[in-house]
């Protein structure tokens, strides 16, 4: 057959191939690329009989060559049958049950009011750093029960329009209600002299006492910065009961201060 006087096709040229021939060209590339990437013994059903060809068990068809076999199961006759395989599959599994999340055990009490509390301001001599000290009473707390506490954002309470001046420390003691208090929202000094909590058994009182961080500007006003004066400290009053292990240096500012709500700094 001259294959060089097709339309189309160049002088020394095999020609144009035929739309069969092109047909038959692609099933053997995707034949041997499913060659490579899939793994026919992991079919279940696939099968070798004695006669050299192979077999679908599902289908019940017969091919003469693995190529065959993948190109079938790539028909809608295979698909239909894998669907209507696992359809029954799926209805005649027994239903299992849903796997039992764990319980949590709700704790439920009567709370019994809030208890009494008392605000002391503070300011560190030689730093300079203001801070606070709160008393917590719970004297109808059980041994079992450890009072906690946490910093809240002004973002994550729903009582007032959040404010990013302030943030809350709150107070939470069973059978008592949880108590807030709304502070400035400045950064707190982690160190462990300055901050520190006590839980007294004895007398179930309960002691918080942390310090802000100074801000560069204070920090250069307190240390006597170019045409600055160094500010001297407040004036000294009685401090409010002993706290326990009151670090060395701090003195009262204000050891009246009591009620619940907000308290600035200035």
């Amino acid at each position: 057959m001259d294959f060089q006087n097709r339309v189309g096709s160049k002088t020394g040229g095999g020609g144009v191939a035929s739309w069969s021939e092109s047909n038959r060209d692609r099933r053997e590339r995707l034949r041997q690329l499913a060659l490579e990437t899939i793994d026919l013994q992991k079919d279940p059903y696939f099968m070798k009989n004695h006669l050299g060809s192979y077999e679908c068990k599902l289908c019940l068809t017969l091919h003469n060559n693995e190529g065959s076999y993948l190109a079938h199961t790539q028909g809608k006759k295979h698909q239909a049958n894998l669907a209507r395989r696992a359809a029954k599959e799926a209805k005649d599994a027994p239903a299992q049950p849903a796997p039992e999340k764990p319980r949590v055990d709700i704790k439920k009490f009567v709370k019994i009011g809030r208890p009494g509390y008392r605000v002391t301001k503070q300011r560190d001599l030689e730093t300079g750093q203001q801070s606070l000290l709160f008393q917590i009473d719970y004297p109808e707390i059980t041994d079992v029960i450890y009072p906690r506490h946490r910093f809240m954002s002004a973002y994550e309470q729903k009582m007032e329009p959040p404010d990013k001046k302030w943030q809350y420390l709150l107070f939470a003691a069973e059978p008592y209600e949880t108590i807030a208090f709304k502070i400035p929202s400045r950064e707190v000094d982690k160190n462990d002299y300055k901050f520190w909590t006590h839980w007294n058994r004895e007398t179930k009182q309960f002691f918080l006492q942390f310090s802000f961080k100074l801000d560069p500007k204070m920090k250069t006003m307190l240390m006597g910065g170019p045409g600055m004066q160094n500010l001297a400290p407040p004036p000294s009053t009685r401090p409010l009961g002993p706290p326990p292990s009151m670090p060395p240096g701090m003195m009262s500012m204000n050891p009246q201060a009591q009620g619940f709500g907000q308290f600035a700094l200035d």
